[in-house]
């Protein structure tokens, strides 16, 4: 590494962090989340702006490989909380209505996007490869945004708000699967020979990988943990890149396998170790670096009809399929719209999806910034629908909060023989504290939120 090269490497991680923090405060400013924010802060930074002048000034040709280096870093160990997030346990026990919901919010849009792909081809697009990324694309729900949402707004432990979660995970698996089958045929190119190793990478990660990592979670959490865990996840990723099928699958999927019984403590150590550092430092490196690759200062009356096409198809698609799909899984109206309204945010997965077909030459800049547009669009729509949708009554027991299995559920009187046994994930030194928080914040949000108790 050059002087230049790590002069500027310094001042644009330092840029980044500061543009992209003050950008996702002020969306959250705004009731958006914060990656509305992000996303915007990298496509200002990018060469929009001042015919490319400035992104050309900020970041030098030698420079953003390295950046990049660190942005692929954040998005693998990204991937991989979002399979960690993956509980299969919710996917099994739930209602037909997520099924249903989850079929209508990916085949509808898949439909269309496949649909609309022939208007959009490139002269030296592959059909039908270009047409199921597309589709794909425009299936995506991104599970994390979502999960945020529903937190700020007191629905994750909501009726509503796990059927949404779960609906998303199952559209999202979906759809990463048909990613996964387009990218090994069109993405391996000279090296396809290769995809026959694919069964036996997935016979040892589910017979070997597997049973190891629930050895691990039996243990108690340690740096050494931890640091067994990061490195898996970095190899399953290696060997899913090296196989042709692009490294995000393998952290996903090692993700994926994680134990959830019995493992809720190394759960929660990786939460606070990995996803801090990822979040803080890894992604906003990753949103300017996909916002250097957007480019709208050249959109023309033709390009505008293209970007309003594209975004009839994600919204009517999205929010048409899982609309109907919760109405066959005989959800109300109103529930059903606020289950479409939440299935059609994209966020980060999007960009992720987008700028894995842009490296891959599958879209061209072009389209790509088009659909980035489309994904921010998309995704800033969903707070103002539910608060459309859910105005000061919300919708009944649907968003009423739903109990937990060993919790108590309940009113306490003053003097009573009730005593706190655990309230959320950790107590903490005060839990009288946090007993009166946690009222608090329910009378304020007009949910009961009541303590969990045991008569001793």
């Amino acid at each position: 590494m050059t002087t230049h090269q790590a002069y500027f490497l310094l001042v644009d991680l330092a840029l980044i962090l500061l543009a992209t923090r003050l950008a996702g405060s002020l969306a959250e400013r705004l009731r958006q989340p914060r990656v509305i924010g992000e996303m915007a802060a990298g496509i200002l930074l990018g060469p929009t702006l001042f015919h490319g002048g400035l992104s050309k000034a900020l970041f030098p040709a030698d420079t953003r490989p390295l950046l990049s280096a660190l942005a692929n870093l954040g998005v693998a160990v990204f991937m991989f909380l979002v399979g960690l997030e993956l509980d299969h346990r919710k996917v099994r026990g739930n209602s037909t209505a997520a099924l249903t919901t989850s079929i209508g919010a990916i085949v509808l849009p898949f439909g269309i996007g496949f649909g609309i792909a022939f208007v959009l081809r490139e002269p030296d697009s592959s059909m039908p490869g270009f047409a199921l990324y597309i589709g794909t694309a425009l299936s995506i729900t991104a599970f994390p945004v979502l999960a945020r949402i529903l937190r700020d707004r007191n629905l994750h432990r909501t009726e509503i708000g796990g059927l949404a979660l779960t609906c998303a995970a199952l559209a999202d698996l979906a759809a990463w699967t048909i990613l996964a089958g387009v990218i090994a045929t069109l993405g391996a190119s000279q090296h396809q020979w290769r995809l026959i190793l694919v069964v036996p990478y997935l016979l040892v990660m589910l017979f070997v990988v597997r049973p190891l990592l629930r050895r691990l979670a039996l243990r108690e959490p340690s740096l050494t943990g931890i640091v067994t865990v990061i490195a898996g996840l970095l190899l399953s990723a290696a060997c899913t890149e090296w196989l042709g099928l692009h490294f995000i699958f393998g952290a996903f999927f090692f993700g994926v396998l994680m134990p959830r019984a019995g493992a809720e403590r190394l759960t929660h150590v990786i939460h606070e170790r990995v996803d801090t550092f990822s979040t803080t430092l890894l992604l906003p490196i990753f949103f300017v670096m996909a916002g250097l690759q957007v480019n709208l200062s050249g959109l023309t009356a033709a390009g505008l009809g293209e970007l309003a096409l594209i975004l009839a198809a994600a919204i009517v698609g999205k929010l048409g399929g899982a609309y109907l799909g919760a109405r066959l899984g005989r959800k109300p109206h109103r529930e059903a719209a606020v289950l479409a309204s939440l299935m059609n945010t994209r966020g980060l997965t999007e960009l992720i999806v987008l700028s894995l077909g842009l490296q891959l030459g599958i879209i061209d800049g072009y389209l790509y910034s088009l659909l980035v547009v489309m994904a921010l669009v998309t995704t800033a729509m969903t707070g103002p629908l539910l608060t459309l949708l859910l105005g000061t009554t919300g919708l009944g027991d649907a968003t009423k909060p739903v109990p937990e299995p060993g919790r108590a559920v309940g009113h306490v009187d003053a003097g009573s023989d009730l005593t706190l046994v655990q309230l959320g994930e950790h107590l903490g030194p005060n839990p009288e504290q946090l007993f009166d928080g946690d009222v608090a914040q329910g009378k304020q949000n007009g949910l009961p939120q009541a303590p969990v108790v045991r008569r001793e």
